[in-house]
């Protein structure tokens, strides 16, 4: 079947064989699979706390201390396989070689043994001067296929006389103008020799105006930064990016035929966009790194829901999608694709990403719609195509991006205090919904919980001595505060007389000091025994 595998490349990538022959056998040799026609586009060092990342054509750099012959070896080498990485680079000793080259062949993927004397740091900079040599190579052939951009910015520049530059949401510099005469700063010239904007204390608040704004917006003049015109591309309600001109008519406001020729160039750019594999490739990895930026709660500028094409009126809902842990469980990465076919089908803002082996899904909050109405279709396909057991989180709806890293955590709670694995699965779809309105109560006695383990002087020596010494008592309070002092109750749940019932509570009373008939008292000490403190059902 080789003769059926294409040659084609990815743009910007080089053959897996090339770059081996290119580093030389000092540095790395091949084991294993055959490379076959495998492209490396770019590197990724594993780190064993995180999931594998869903990027296709990755060589995989994994510097760990684990012996590269062993299982574990073995599973991530399966793993890599799945989601279409080019090779793995190890190290390995000599008599581990045969050993590493049967999982290769194994897992049909090919290994790159790293030279003993090279360090990683060394062998990731070989790699990255090696893909960046290629890529420059191709720098006219790239140019040449973004040749309709490039013209668009060059109409744009003889119109308002100064440098034209269409970014993508990355603030990648994808096309710029190159008339004589322009007008151009050092800003924008920095931009072009780098392709990427510069950094600026202005740039998150005007990319995020521009990206809200359904006109074109005009900037005055602003130290050395000349007047600029922007305006964002949309497929749709889709950002693709932006247009930025600089404007040498001296005029303090934009005129219509100024409005009209932005719209007019950002509606055919997206046309382009669209159609060109690289630059969609290059808008949709900025979409998941912004996400992954709010789940972590690091580094938060306050545009990305503009960026992201989420209406801060509106707000985003987050949706965390956790599968079981066992052993046929589904990959998050095949998880997260699915999840983003099926949402993309309804809410073309729809992003997701992995982290921690959970799925996580942003959408545009729809005041009319629930999340429920978005998740419960997909459940019954997730369970068709990857097996039963994924549940799914609803904290809630993040008012500002900086609300998305604490919908998080309360997601990772919520599945805490959730029912989970083969002995106690939910049983219905509806089941592995979970929101705080159903898990309330089990959301207070983890809390609880917690308080009682951070302050001890909060616990009653009491229900402490009722705990250790006679668990019948616990269970029985337990029991008898939750059917609200009815005694009867209390026995029929427990499967005991009730004079047993009177006597344990007797019992905790005169024997142990624990005080019945203070409800703020009896209130505190029911909260311990619930908490995890004693033997209370959960």
């Amino acid at each position: 079947m080789s003769s059926a595998i294409s040659t084609a490349l990815p743009v910007g990538a080089l053959r897996l064989d090339t770059l081996v022959a290119e580093l030389g056998p000092q540095t790395a040799t091949l084991l294993g699979a055959p490379p076959a026609a495998r492209a490396v586009r770019t590197t990724e060092f594993h780190d064993a706390l995180e999931d594998l990342p869903d990027e296709p054509d990755t060589l995989l750099l994994v510097p760990s201390a684990a012996p590269a012959a062993g299982p574990d070896f073995a599973a991530l080498a399966a793993t890599a396989a799945q989601l279409g990485y080019a090779g793995i680079a190890v190290k390995c000793r000599d008599a581990d070689v045969d050993a590493v080259s049967a999982a290769s062949l194994r897992a049909g993927i090919p290994v790159i043994r790293v030279g003993e004397r090279i360090s990683w740091r060394l062998f990731d900079a070989l790699l990255a001067q090696l893909l960046g040599e290629h890529r420059s190579s191709e720098d006219t052939h790239r140019d040449r296929g973004a040749e309709p951009l490039f013209a668009l910015t060059n109409e744009l520049a003889e119109f308002f006389g100064g440098s034209v530059a269409i970014e993508d949401l990355g603030r990648r510099i994808i096309a710029y103008s190159s008339v004589p005469g322009q007008l151009i700063d050092r800003l924008r010239t920095q931009g072009i020799l780098t392709r990427k904007v510069p950094d600026s204390p202005f740039n998150d608040d005007q990319y995020r105006t521009v990206l809200r704004s359904e006109v074109p917006i005009k900037y005055p003049r602003l130290d050395d930064e000349e007047p600029r015109v922007a305006y964002a591309i949309h497929a749709g309600t889709l950002p693709l990016g932006t247009i930025w001109a600089i404007d040498s008519s001296g005029l303090p406001e934009l005129t219509a035929e100024q409005e009209e020729r932005m719209r007019s160039a950002a509606a055919l750019a997206a046309s382009h966009m669209l159609d060109d594999l690289r630059v969609r490739r290059a808008t949709q990895q900025p979409r998941e790194d912004r996400l992954r930026t709010l789940l972590d709660g690091n580094d938060v500028g306050g545009s990305e829901f503009a960026e992201l094409g989420i209406s801060e009126e509106h707000g985003a809902v987050l949706l965390a999608f956790s599968p079981e842990r066992r052993e046929h469980s589904p990959l998050p990465a095949q998880l997260r694709s699915l999840v983003q076919r099926h949402l993309a089908l309804q809410r073309p803002e729809a992003v997701t990403a992995m982290r921690g082996g959970r799925v996580y899904a942003l959408v545009e909050h729809a005041g009319s719609r629930s999340p429920r109405d978005l998740v419960e279709p997909v459940l019954p396909v997730i369970d068709r195509l990857l097996g039963p057991g994924v549940r799914v989180a609803l904290p809630g709806v993040a008012a500002r991006p900086g609300d998305v890293a604490p919908l998080r955590d309360l997601a990772t709670r919520l599945f805490d205090v959730s029912p989970a694995g083969p002995g106690d699965s939910p049983a219905s779809p509806a089941d592995r919904l979970l929101t705080v309105d159903a898990l309330r109560p089990a959301l207070v006695f983890a809390r609880a919980s917690a308080l009682f383990a951070e302050a001890p002087e909060l616990r009653s020596p009491a229900i402490e001595r009722v705990i250790e010494a006679d668990p019948l008592v616990a269970d029985t309070l337990v029991a008898w505060c939750g059917a609200f002092g009815n005694v009867a109750r209390t026995a029929r749940e427990l499967g005991i007389h009730e004079n047993t019932v009177r006597y344990r509570l007797k019992r905790a009373d005169e024997h142990y000091g624990v005080d019945l008939y203070d409800p703020d008292t009896l209130l505190a000490a029911w909260l311990q025994l619930r908490s995890g403190s004693g033997s209370a059902p959960g």
